[in-house]
């Protein structure tokens, strides 16, 4: 399936709740008595009748499919609920490449991101919001193109390195822990919301 057959196809689901939609198609909501954390993105995968993959490249050749909480605060304003997690930063990968031929260019370029409402726990319900996807052109392209090279930059510098990568570094794209808190020892670029803002309107 091409993407803008994917983007075509899911723009179906806007307004839709999500819970009935995984009891639709056979996605658990719990799994061993705990959350299943990738339910939702099952969920729209099984919509479009397409294997689940979790691999670094993207999930189905020519595109990749993402999905974002939004919430309501107590001021009936709508936002984002977290950062979007792209790609994980493997240190010699981005000490080699340049932006222009990077994982994380590449994975924004290629994503389908499924924007959902969702209340304060996995119970409630959840109504698909917009489907939208990257297009970084112009001084948008330049910021997060800055915010990769600050990555290298650190990666290169023989006083700071891997180790050195936190959540305060990028405008657009952070470079952050991924894992089990403060001991991780991983590394992934994530999307700041003033970065989803640019595309997802609420």
């Amino acid at each position: 399936m091409e993407r803008k057959e994917a983007i075509k196809n899911l723009q179906r689901l806007i307004g839709k709740e999500l819970h009935e939609l995984a009891n639709e198609f056979g996605v658990t909501i719990y799994r061993n008595g705990r959350v299943n954390k990738g339910w939702a993105g099952h969920v729209f995968e099984r919509f479009l009748e397409l294997p689940i993959n979790s691999a670094q490249a993207p999930n189905f050749g020519s595109w990749e499919l993402k999905s974002i909480p939004l919430k309501y605060k107590k001021n009936g304003e709508l936002t984002f609920k977290e950062t979007m997690a792209i790609t994980m930063i493997d240190p010699v990968n981005v000490r080699q490449k340049e932006f222009e031929d990077s994982h994380l260019l590449t994975k924004l370029n290629k994503a389908i991101v499924v924007a959902r409402i969702v209340g304060d726990t996995v119970d409630e319900p959840s109504y698909i919001h917009s489907i939208v996807e990257f297009d970084l052109q112009g001084e948008l392209y330049d910021a997060v193109k800055a915010d990769y090279d600050l990555v290298r930059n650190v990666l290169f510098d023989p006083q700071k390195g891997f180790d050195a990568l936190t959540g305060k570094m990028g405008y657009y794209i952070q470079p952050r822990t991924k894992g089990a808190g403060h001991g991780s020892t991983s590394r992934a670029f994530y999307a700041r919301p003033r970065f989803l803002k640019e595309f997802i309107k609420i």
